[in-house]
């Protein structure tokens, strides 16, 4: 019997729920379905720069549930690039966090503030200028999945 599906923490929903290529409607192209999790593994990994196992921890999954969230996500989005395909955002099972994490990549320093808290631009310990990637990934502190 399988292990029952755990639910997967994600810090960002886009405002919208389609891409397309230009100029064909949208009717003539097949679909592909990214699901939310899919969607935050690329934004953590690719977009942030967070190694695997750092992500991992942000979206409360395994490292290698984590590398099949993201090999999945890869392979849909170079498929709806290469053959011209719809690319279809939807909900899956996640669960939206209220905290905003940040670790500092040069001195491992971590910050949690509340989601509707201020971005940070510097690390407060060592200084590091915020870039891209300054660590910001989102996690919920207590309950049951920690």
């Amino acid at each position: 019997m399988p292990r029952p599906f755990c639910c997967r923490r994600i810090g960002f929903q886009p405002g919208y729920s389609y891409f397309k290529p230009r100029g064909i409607p949208t009717d003539e192209l097949s679909e592909n379905i990214l699901t939310l999790d899919e969607l935050e593994a690329v934004r953590l990994a690719d977009l942030n720069g967070m190694y695997q196992e750092q992500a991992a921890k942000c979206m409360n999954v395994s490292r290698p549930t984590f590398g099949r969230i993201i090999d999945s996500a890869h392979q849909k989005i170079a498929d709806v690039l290469v053959n011209g395909k719809v690319l279809k955002i939807e909900t899956g099972k996640t669960e939206f966090t209220d905290t905003k994490w940040y670790k500092c990549q040069e001195c491992d320093t971590e910050i949690e503030i509340p989601q509707q808290g201020p971005n940070l631009t510097h690390c407060p310990k060592c200084g590091n200028r915020y870039r891209r990637g300054f660590g910001h990934c989102h996690r919920k502190r207590g309950g049951n999945n920690e």
